[in-house]
């Protein structure tokens, strides 16, 4: 699969036949630059206007915005009901982590999770490849809650991201920075622009992957 980063929560994955999923598109609340994306799938984690842009896509596409399963083509997605925050979804509400399978390998996106996982949450979501979460603290996990979730669900290769960058706008100031989670993570770390990956080449971006937004 081929992985992009359009910044904050937003990515696009291809799979090798050709389906585009395009997870958490945004609102220009930041200063990213949101494309119009032709999508089969669109995946939004909750629904605030930072992650839930679905006018950024086009084509017939399959809504995914429940914590339930879905197949199309070649990619099933289940999905697990967390929170965004640590009272149960009483400041910030709910949020759906998705994980997509296809081409052997589970992709797990977190979305804006909020708390660190239960037992029971990690048994669910099982066997995860490349996990997407969240590191920049305060509307979600910080770094150092980051890390407790990467050593709970142990992928092999871990993408950061809703931290703070240079093209945030002043709301990025709420965000941290990534580099405290890279410094705790304790992983070989590496940066790419696009991600490609397989069953056969994922040991070799083992670690923490951070990526450049297009």
């Amino acid at each position: 699969m081929n992985i992009k980063w359009f910044g904050h929560s937003c990515f696009l994955l291809t799979s090798k036949v050709g389906t585009r999923i395009l997870i958490d598109p945004y609102y220009r609340f930041i200063r990213y630059r949101m494309p119009i994306v032709e999508s089969d799938i669109v995946a939004v984690t909750h629904n605030h206007f930072d992650h839930n842009k679905i006018q950024a896509a086009t084509g017939d596409y399959l809504l995914v915005n429940e914590p339930k399963q879905y197949i199309l083509n070649d990619v099933r997605i289940k999905g697990f009901h967390t929170f965004h925050d640590k009272v149960n979804g009483e400041k910030r509400g709910s949020n759906n982590i998705y994980c997509f399978q296809m081409e052997g390998l589970t992709l797990c996106h977190c979305g804006d999770l909020g708390h660190i996982l239960s037992e029971e949450q990690v048994n669910e979501i099982g066997k995860v490849d490349i996990l997407i979460l969240p590191v920049g603290g305060r509307f979600t996990i910080n770094a150092l809650e980051a890390t407790q979730v990467m050593r709970q669900l142990k992928p092999t290769i871990t993408i950061p991201m809703h931290y703070r960058t240079k093209d945030l706008s002043v709301a990025g100031l709420m965000f941290s920075k990534v580099d405290k989670f890279l410094q705790i993570s304790g992983q070989r770390i590496i940066e790419v622009k696009t991600l490609d990956i397989s069953k056969e080449n994922l040991a070799d971006y083992a670690g923490v992957v951070t990526m450049l937004y297009e």
